[in-house]
């Protein structure tokens, strides 16, 4: 006979709190296209967060890479990094003035942080596009991170509505089936009328491509999650599980 298991309140808002509570390293640029000549230089945030939801924001340490891949080659910005602090936790700022016309694929491996909740370590590699100048050709080239959603529309000069979509890659392969949270990273200006809302979630198909129409303006983050293959060492020495996740951020704009 199947039974339904009932569970104490605090435990149930407990399960529920862990369900919505999906986990976005941000990598946000002042800007995503370039065009001022007299205007070279963007700012890089770098947070680890719950975008829809606004926070809270989570520790970050040390990033372990952090740089961009441009006009002139791969360049280490680890030199670059302030420590700031989000909803007073450890964050990162970073200035860039872009050199040349081109695309700059900024990039961050993440220190892996622990999730007490989860039992496990997560990994997020993120990039983000800028277009410098519009002489850009390179929107697509793969950083090479372990996980990586390699842009298969241009990831800038969107508007709202555009279909975004991106390939899955795992160490180089594609990835079918894949698990890819989306969320919009919220200015305050909305309120998810239900949980359902603050996640959205998608799967690639069996070549490891996704697709997703991008309803409002402003920054969506898109995040294919992966089981690393090898545990890492929890707080206490334990060998725990690794959540791998590859993340892209587009910027949209209304049409007016």
């Amino acid at each position: 006979m199947n039974q339904t298991r009932v569970y104490p309140l605090p435990l149930l808002l407990l399960f529920i709190s862990f369900a919505v509570q999906a986990h976005f390293q941000e990598l946000i640029p002042s800007k995503d296209i370039v065009s001022d000549p007299n205007d070279t230089e963007i700012t890089l945030d770098l947070t680890f967060t719950h975008p829809m939801e606004r926070g809270p924001a989570m520790p970050m340490g040390e990033p372990v890479q952090f740089g961009v891949l441009g006009p002139q080659g791969r360049e280490d910005l680890r030199p670059s990094l302030i420590q700031r602090l989000q909803d007073n936790q450890p964050a990162y700022r970073a200035s860039y003035r872009l050199k040349a016309p081109g695309d700059y694929i900024f990039y961050l491996e993440p220190a892996p942080y622990w999730e007490a909740g989860e039992g496990r370590m997560i990994v997020h590699y993120t990039k983000v596009v800028v277009d410098g100048f519009g002489g850009g050709e390179s929107w697509d080239a793969p950083v090479e991170s372990t996980v990586e959603i390699i842009p298969l529309t241009r990831p800038y000069g969107l508007w709202t509505g555009n279909l975004f979509r991106g390939l899955v890659k795992y160490k180089g392969q594609p990835v079918p089936f894949a698990t890819v949270e989306v969320e919009w990273r919220n200015d305050g200006s909305l309120k998810p009328p239900a949980d359902a809302f603050i996640t959205q979630v998608i799967k690639t198909d069996a070549q490891g491509v996704f697709a997703y129409a991008m309803p409002r303006a402003g920054w969506w983050g898109f995040a294919a999650l992966v089981e690393g293959e090898q545990p890492m060492k929890g707080p206490e020495g334990q060998k725990v599980p690794v959540e791998l996740g590859g993340l892209i951020w587009v910027h949209t704009r209304d049409m007016q």
